[in-house]
Order: C-alpha cells, then structure tokens, then sequence
C-alpha cells in the first residue's frame, strides 16, 4: 500500500468533496462530529452554580437546564411570580385593630388591686386637655350612656352621673402595644404600631403556614382573646385597605385585589387615615364616602391639596389605599436578647452549681451593652422532655453576677429533678440601660443599690409582691393623695410639693364623732369619739377641700379641716362633710381623720 493510501478518509472526501446539492460524505461526517461535541458539552458540569455550592448535586441532573428540573418553576410559574412581585397589590397586609385595648388594659390592672368595678358600671379613662380632662377610653356602659371619645369629663359626668373616671396611663399603653407587636411575630417577621391601638403586619407568604388567610385571622383573634383583648383584622393588598377595613369593615375580612376598589367605593372618607379637619372639608363639599371621592376629576382636588401634608392630603391617602403609592411596614428592630445555656454531657439532679457560672456569663453580656437585668428567667430541661422555670424580679437594674446567683440559693429545690437535667438556660427577660455609679472609699454607693439588693433578698424570700412603698398621687383629697404599689425600683421616692401641715397617722376611713355642743363658727367645744368625751382646748382652720369633680359623684360636698387640740393634749385633724345650706342631702356631719403624733 503506498503512503498517500494511508491518510484519513475524512482528509480525502474534504478535498473530493463534490459541489453538488445531495448530501455527501462530507455533510454526514460534520453531522457525526457536531452530535460528539454536544454530547461531550453536556456532560461538563455547569457555569452559573451558586457560590459555595457543588455544581452538581445528587438527585439532579446537571445537563438539564434549571426550568427542567424536578420541583422548579415552570417558565408560566415565573412569569406569574414576577408580575406578582412588580404588582403593587401583590402584598397582603393584615391590620390588628384594639379598640378597647386601654381600657382593657386598665381593667387588668384593676382587677390584680382588687378595684374591678362591676361590668355595668360606666367607666372612662381620661387625659388632660386645652380646657380640663377630656375622655380617652370607654368601656361598653359608658358607650351605651353615651359617653364618648374627645369629650369634657364634666360634660359626659352630666350626662351619666353615675360614670366613673380615672386616668389613663399614655406611656404604659404605648409600652403594653410595642411588646404585643413584638409578641405577633409569630405570625410574620415584619410587625409595626399603628397609631395607639392597632398593629399591622406583612403577611406575605406567611399565611399558608398556618391554612390560609382566614384561619390565620381567626387565629390571630383567638391568641388575642386568651390576653382580654378584643380584636378587629382584616387582610388587603395595601395598608390603607387593611386600615380601613379592620376599623369599619366586619370583625374577620379578607379583601382580594380584584375586589379593592368595590369594596372601599362605600367606606366613609374617615377610612383614609385623615385628620379631623380634613374630613369635615370633605363633607362640606359633599364628599362623603371613598367613592364620591374617588370620582372626582383629580387635577380640581390637586389645587387645594397639592400643599398639604399627608395626614391632611385625601388624593395621597386614596393612592395609598389603591396600591398607587407605596406605603411598605417597616418594623423596628427586634431589642437584643440576652441568654446563655449550659448543655451538660450526663444529667444532673441539683442545676445549683452551673447556676453562678450562668450568671457571670449573662452579666457578662449586659455590661458589654450597657444594660442591666430587672427579670431573669432559669429554665432546667429535664431528659424526659419536662421543663420547669424559675422568674425573678429586681428591684434595680443589675448586672452583678454574684448577687444574682444568690438570689437563685433555695428556689432551686422545689423543682422535680425526675431522671435529671441535661440543659440549663438563663435569659434576661426585661432590661434597662444602666450608668456606671462612682463609689465610696468604703465600697458603697448613693444610688440605692444596697436597697434594692436587701429588697431583691426579701422578694425572693417571701415572693413577688409581698413589699410595697408609698407613692404619691396627683390628688389633693387626703385620702387619695397616696397609694401603695409594689417597692419601687431601688430609686429615691418623690418628694412631696410643700403644702398644708398633715398628720402621719391617717385613717383609711374617716371616723365619725358626736356631736355635744356646737359653735356657729369652728369645730364643736365637745364631741365624743371612740366613746371618750372630748373638750376642745384650741383650734386653727378651717382648711377648705373641694371634691374632685371629674372623679368624685355630684353628691361629694365640701370639706372644712380643722386642727384641734383636746384638754389633755390629744391633737386630732378633723373635719365637717358639707355646710348648711348646700342643697345636697342631711346636715353636715363631722369626722375625725387623722391623730397628729
């Protein structure tokens, strides 16, 4: 065989290759070569793998595209999840609305002084406004007399004598709201305050966890139940919507986005979110509803609220509501938490000796940010899946590990060890930011710290709630004028404004005495009291008290104080309940409240 005969068949029909229109040799060898090239391109493993990831993984297959395979979106899928992302009612946005949630708030609170009032009596909470206490908060009663939000105390006590006022604590509420919005984090990650008495949540994609939006509202009003709190909710596309409905709406709604502008076409114009003035321009122009609204050419509004500001701006807030303008939650971050735990390798049966190590730990943490604890909470995980938890309360913020271990030294033995614990944790459930304090030479402090140390021991002793401190009150009424709450927190109580002379000891209820012989002006010469005949020495007054007329009911009369001293020294601060000739029931009758030591 010569040496030309040698050379590839492919060589020889490249350069024998007919120009002819039939398909050739040479078109079936470029057809073999193209097929092996894509087989051996298939079988590389794939350019747009994820960062630290493998570029192929088990169960997948790496020459297919990524829309091929298994549980992937199809390319209808992705286009639909993309029109949903740039759709702006593609959200869902839940609205919590509170209407009673400071007055059921105040009833908690009154119900653990035992001061519950009955459930028909009508009970307000009031603030101070421009021209007296107006009303903040009602209960149903007081809805039904005809008691309302915004109105004079003086004028709804005419209307319903029998009301009952008290004041409403503002920064206690706005407190109780910031840890509920923290609490409905459950539901979804991003949770803000609306206003004073309502919550509203981005529940987007979060509703299927829990079987849909309807039972995740009906889910919702059953947790907030178990708190005493009554709940409206609603679900919408926007903010605005969800506002709306959650206020004037049913008391469970979910609003889908075909059905927004049919649904707030009939909500009233108060629905937008706009202030007082507002709304009354509204309705004097006849604009009564969303709709009416709605159907009015926007460029003859934009001339009278092209300048205003958002809250007074109808064609901003309607945009809102409409998904035209965009209004995304924004919620607050979360305040840090503080715990550490101790997983052990064999369960133990006393968790005491982890207990000061924890401690260090966890104060270790505060000092680093700042805080210190005012609860702390130990929990002990037992092997067979039982929990137990132990709280404490201090009194001053603290960060020292020492003191906080051994207020631990003796809670510690009622738990049920059973089988033993295999994890321990220690977390810092409340926490205030607290200043470095200089100390004295000899080691001690000015800040009450020592206080509330010996406080701390007592409480753990003898349990929360067993010390109580005076406080004062805003009243000028004796005997309203302190309370006793629960010890104050290690700081120095309130200095008492200088007033009228007042004795230390003070009866809880004024004692009535008998009258033997009167005077036209001052207190009687003789009277008798606790059984014992008294003659007046001499005297100073009268100190003149009025009742509080936004808390006391309209029969309450005048006081006339005065400070008498007997024939052997007894000092008494008496007084006469009413004057001759008030109108309001019996004769004056005369009281003794006070022994002055």
């Amino acid at each position: 065989m010569k040496h030309e005969d040698k050379l590839p068949v492919l060589s020889q029909t490249a350069q024998q290759a007919p120009q002819t229109g039939d398909k050739t040799a040479f078109d079936e060898a470029l057809s073999v070569l193209r097929g092996a090239l894509e087989a051996d391109l298939r079988q590389l493993p794939r350019q747009d793998s994820p960062a630290a990831r493998p570029a192929w993984r088990a169960g997948g297959d790496p020459g297919k595209a990524r829309a091929d395979r298994a549980g992937a979106a199809t390319p209808a899928q992705r286009e639909g999840r993309d029109r949903d992302e740039r759709n702006p009612l593609g959200r869902r946005i839940t609205a919590i609305h509170l209407p009673r949630f400071a007055m059921e708030r105040w009833q908690k609170w009154a119900a653990g002084r035992n001061d519950a009032p009955p459930d028909d009596l009508p009970v307000a909470l009031a603030v101070e406004g421009p021209h007296g206490p107006v009303i903040h908060a009602t209960n149903r009663p007081a809805e039904q007399a005809g008691v309302h939000r915004g109105a004079r105390v003086v004028d709804m006590r005419a209307l319903c004598p029998e009301l009952r006022v008290d004041y409403a604590d503002l920064a206690g509420d706005r407190a109780a709201l910031e840890r509920l919005m923290l609490w409905a984090r459950r539901w979804c990650p991003w949770t803000a305050v609306d206003g004073d008495d309502g919550l509203v949540l981005d529940t987007t994609g979060s509703d299927h966890l829990m079987g849909g939006e309807a039972a995740m509202l009906r889910g919702m009003e059953e947790e907030l139940s178990r708190l005493g709190l009554s709940a409206a909710l609603a679900v919408a596309p926007t903010h605005g919507a969800a506002w709306a409905l959650a206020r004037f709406g049913r008391v469970r709604e979910v609003c889908a986005p075909d059905r927004l502008a049919l649904r707030m076409g009939p909500m009233p114009v108060r629905a937008l979110r706009l202030r007082g003035d507002a709304v009354q321009l509204l309705n004097r122009l006849g604009l009564k509803t969303v709709g009416d609204l709605a159907a009015v050419p926007r460029l003859s509004l934009a001339r009278r609220f092209n300048r205003a500001e958002l809250p007074d701006n109808p064609l901003l807030r309607l945009d809102q509501m409409m998904g035209r303008l965009a209004e995304p939650v924004s919620p607050p971050e979360e305040p840090p938490r503080f715990a550490v735990q101790s997983r052990l390798a064999d369960p133990v049966a006393d968790p005491s000796d982890w207990v000061p190590g924890l401690c260090d730990e966890l104060c270790g943490g505060l000092a680093a940010a700042g805080m210190g604890a005012r609860q702390v909470r130990l929990t002990v995980y037992r092997t067979d899946g039982e929990v137990s938890s132990v709280s404490l309360r201090l009194a001053q913020a603290s960060r020292d590990g020492a003191h906080m271990a051994r207020l631990f030294d003796g809670r510690l033995d009622r738990i049920d060890p059973g089988f033993g614990f295999d994890l321990i944790t220690l977390e810092a459930g409340l926490t205030e930011p607290v200043d470095r304090v200089q100390t004295r030479i000899e080691g001690g402090s000015d800040d009450g710290t020592e206080v509330a140390r010996l406080m701390d021991r007592i409480g753990a002793r003898l349990g929360p709630g067993t010390l109580r401190s005076p406080a004062l009150s805003h009243s000028h009424i004796p005997e309203r004028a302190e309370r006793w709450p629960h010890a104050p927190a290690g700081r120095a109580a309130a200095t008492a404004p200088a007033g009228p002379d007042r004795p230390l000891h003070l009866f809880d209820t004024p004692e009535e005495i008998r009258v033997l012989y009167a005077v036209p002006e001052g207190p009687p010469a003789q009277f008798v009291w606790r059984r014992v005949p008294r003659r007046v020495a001499r005297f100073s007054g009268p100190e003149r008290i009025a009742p509080e007329w936004w808390a006391d009911s309209p029969g309450t009369r005048l006081r006339d104080y005065y400070k008498v001293e007997s024939d052997h020294g007894l000092r008494l601060w008496i007084y006469r309940d009413g004057v001759l000739g008030d109108q309001r029931g019996h004769m004056p009758q005369w009281f003794v409240h006070g022994v002055f030591r």
